[in-house]
């Protein structure tokens, strides 16, 4: 359909009416009387004005054409649903060594806690439509291995591509928090939510993550942690089979502090499917739909009764020009 901009410009459309009509009506009032002498011949062809209705007609069309391009008509095209732009989610994943243990499965196959974690969090990130997703690896340190973007599949690779052992061996969990508040701090008007991914403790860094804490406070960051690992596995000995905690090193009165002062939760990670669920709790914690809008596209048509009027002002030139000619020439 089509919508105006402005209504406002319809009040000029007779402004060059009344001009026109008091313009006579002054002349009518001042003109003194005089005696018309008839020709002693009449021409065959009828007397007429100094401007015909053909001009005058032309002159109208102009004027409503300039009119109605000030008035500046656009298109509204089919209503699409747009996502509103407030919502930021880091997510700080844990590189360290005890994250290749394979205490994980995947329809059946034992896996490490990476490659599991690197295969629920691809359906998570595909979810998050509208969101704009950043990614944070930390062990020894943290840095930045995607800045916040829409482009979830470009987060996924880079999640994807990652590999253990890439910047150390311990756990710098202070370090990617502060990282993460730091990547929140410039933009006050957005929901700023950190999703921290760890298998262990805090064993690293230059920020202790309760320093690390205060700042996520101070900046409204909400943290949500994930303390990943199973807690019994049977391995093989010399004297036969022993049960062992893989995950004995977790801090979870740690993570779940993080969690419990910032306004987000604590999610424990045993298995594969213990992860799913978490993600889809996750989603209900921050929901995507709930920012969804509708928007129309629109496209601007002033142009076109613009280069219309432009177009019969300059055909209007060239007659009157060639009239003159032929009379002069």
């Amino acid at each position: 359909m089509i919508e105006f901009a402005w209504w406002w410009p319809l009040l000029l459309w007779p402004i060059p009416f009344l001009y026109r009509w008091r313009r006579r009506h002054y002349q009518q009032q001042h003109t003194p009387l005089t005696i018309t002498r008839l020709p002693a011949v009449l021409n065959d062809t009828p007397v007429v004005g100094s401007r015909s209705w053909g001009w005058t007609l032309l002159a109208i069309t102009i004027w409503s054409l300039l009119v109605l391009a000030l008035m500046r008509p656009q298109w509204l095209g089919e209503p699409i649903v747009a996502h509103h732009e407030a919502r930021e989610m880091m997510i700080a994943v844990d590189l360290s060594g005890s994250m290749e243990i394979a205490d994980m499965a995947i329809a059946g196959q034992q896996v490490d806690r990476l490659t599991m974690l690197k295969h629920v969090m691809h359906d998570f990130i595909e979810r998050r439509d509208g969101d704009r997703i950043g990614l944070i690896l930390f062990a020894d340190t943290a840095y930045v291995q995607a800045p916040m973007t829409f482009d979830r599949s470009t987060v996924q690779k880079m999640l994807d591509d990652t590999v253990l052992r890439l910047i150390g061996e311990r756990t710098a969990i202070g370090d990617a928090i502060a990282l993460a508040v730091k990547r929140f701090a410039d933009r006050p008007q957005t929901n700023k939510i950190l999703v921290l991914v760890t298998d262990g403790q805090n064993t690293a860094g230059n920020v202790d993550p309760l320093q690390a804490l205060e700042l996520a406070k101070y900046y409204d960051v909400k943290i949500y942690t994930i303390g990943v690992g199973a807690e019994e596995v049977i391995i093989d000995g010399f004297f036969g089979q022993r049960r062992v905690n893989p995950s004995r090193d977790l801090d979870e009165n740690l993570l779940r502090r993080l969690a419990d002062e910032t306004g987000g939760a604590y999610f424990r990670a045993r298995s594969t499917e213990e992860l799913e669920q978490i993600y889809v709790e996750l989603d209900a914690y921050e929901p995507v739909q709930g920012d969804a809008q509708l928007r129309r596209p629109q496209t601007a048509l002033f142009f076109w009764p613009l280069g219309i009027a432009w177009g019969l002002m300059l055909i209007a030139g060239l007659i009157q020009a060639w009239k003159s000619w032929r009379q002069h020439g």
